[in-house]
């Protein structure tokens, strides 16, 4: 199975030089409708339901205090050979939908979508609170699902 790493180097590939936190959302929406189209999830990460929308921990830990990247900022990660073809087929349809969207633009949609609401909700955050809930990838599936 891929990892998260796999899907951002691969997303930075197709679209060039990004905000992190637009990576983040991408990557969020890469693993929504991985689960919806295929049944099963792109990677084993999960996401929080962070003040700012979806945050994967891993990948934040390796971009932490980077504004804008770039696949040359990821040398150290596997790259996105492990990637099936299907699966970087998903990455593009969602690149083609989510892609020409602004970071914020992204955050503020996934702050109207219930699997990051109910995560918040779950753990009682109010807005702004740091909150460390996951948002599950059942929850994702069953919402992203009925679009």
């Amino acid at each position: 199975m891929a990892d998260i790493f796999d899907a951002a180097k691969y997303i930075l590939e197709k679209h060039g030089e990004m905000t992190t936190m637009k990576l983040q959302k991408l990557c969020y929406y890469s693993q929504a409708w991985s689960l919806v189209w295929d049944g099963v999830p792109l990677f084993s990460e999960d996401f929080q339901a962070w003040a700012n929308g979806p945050v994967c921990p891993e990948l934040f830990n390796w971009h932490r205090k980077k504004f804008v990247i770039n696949a040359n900022d990821l040398p150290q990660l596997s790259g996105s050979h492990n990637l099936t073809a299907a699966e970087k087929e998903n990455i593009d349809n969602v690149l083609a939908y989510y892609g020409d969207k602004e970071a914020h633009w992204l955050s503020e949609l996934t702050h109207k979508e219930r699997p990051w609401k109910e995560a918040r909700n779950k753990a009682n955050a109010m807005p702004g609170d740091l909150c460390s809930e996951i948002i599950t990838k059942e929850s994702m599936m069953d919402y992203y699902a009925g679009l």
